[in-house]
């Protein structure tokens, strides 16, 4: 039988079972305190483990998304951009709920009023981090709740993928305007995105022990995918690397930091008139160009490094009518 008892002013329930630790709540009025004993003796009497749900009783959502800030994001690869959103999630008001007391209808409140200030894609990265992080404490960490509540709700559409190709002259509006700027790296910089298919972060990684180029291969060891890659390179990258070692001052191709280029970036296209362009459009060009000059979609995929083919579908603006004559 439970015991239930008044303790400082409230009722407490305590249930206690052989080969397993005491249980103890306590609770405003002494209906509840019985509600919640019953409930926890009838577990136990139909053969189940009682569950120990003081963590999640006790644990807000800020704790818990500290704790995975601190043992789980520095793992990841995008560990930077993800503490700056964890950062901005701890000090929302949702951060305040303990983990029993949270509900769907909670975390729906959150996303509608965060589509309200920023883009669907990025409360979508929101809520997978949310998820994740309850999922690693109901793994781990010992927090016993039934079910992630944010698993249970309505997802934000994903946006889709940006598209935008350079418009005739524009690559050398962005060269004449790279000329006028400040930063030197910038257009060897431009010229190695669109003849690799580079993400930006693997071309700032690029170390000139990672060039082969008497095989006219760039070496990257570490990828977004997680996977590595050697790139080929064409002879106008070749000049461009030729380029930027005239400009050598330590072991990395392009001496500088993402934090540089982008702000380079935004006075560059600005200069260019292309004030929508983003850095990774080019990546984007630089695909699609690929694929415009026949190589099949393997090939590409080899070189830009995308493991899933579907991913390449958007690169490929066919239009109907060129495939007329193919088709005979």
């Amino acid at each position: 039988m439970a015991t239930i008892r008044k303790l400082r002013g409230r009722w407490q329930a305590q249930v206690r079972r052989k080969g397993l630790p005491p249980r103890a709540k306590s609770f405003d009025t002494r209906s509840d305190a019985e509600k919640w004993a019953r409930n926890l003796e009838a577990e136990a009497d139909r053969g189940s483990v009682l569950a120990d749900t003081r963590l999640a009783e006790n644990m807000t959502i800020r704790e818990l998304l500290e704790r995975y800030l601190e043992e789980v994001t520095p793992t990841k690869r995008g560990a930077s951009a993800e503490s700056y959103r964890l950062k901005a999630m701890i000090g929302r008001s949702i951060a305040h709920r303990t983990l029993a007391m949270l509900k769907p209808e909670h975390i729906a409140v959150y996303r509608d009023e965060r589509l309200e200030a920023i883009s669907p894609g990025t409360v979508l990265k929101e809520l997978n981090v949310l998820a994740h992080a309850i999922d690693v404490g109901r793994r781990e960490w010992g927090i016993n709740i039934q079910q992630n509540p944010c698993r249970m709700v309505r997802r934000p559409k994903p946006p889709r993928g940006r598209d935008r190709r350079l418009k005739p002259g524009e690559e050398e509006r962005l060269l004449t305007a790279s000329d006028a700027g400040r930063s030197l790296w910038m257009r060897p910089l431009i010229v190695l995105a669109l003849e690799t298919a580079m993400r930006q972060g693997e071309l700032l990684a690029l170390e000139w022990s990672d060039i082969d180029e008497e095989r006219r291969l760039a070496h990257l060891d570490l990828t977004k995918n997680g996977d590595a890659r050697d790139v080929p390179l064409s002879r106008r990258a070749l000049e461009a690397l030729a380029e930027l070692k005239t400009l050598k001052v330590d072991d990395r191709v392009v001496p500088t930091t993402r934090s540089a280029v982008g702000q380079a970036w935004l006075h560059l296209r600005a200069r260019a008139g292309s004030d929508d362009l983003h850095f990774h459009d080019l990546r984007h060009e630089a695909v699609t160009r690929l694929l415009e000059r026949g190589l099949n979609v393997i090939e590409v995929s080899t070189i830009s490094g995308h493991k899933e083919l579907r991913m390449l579908q958007r690169y490929s603006h066919l239009k109907p009518a060129d495939l007329v004559a193919k088709l005979g």
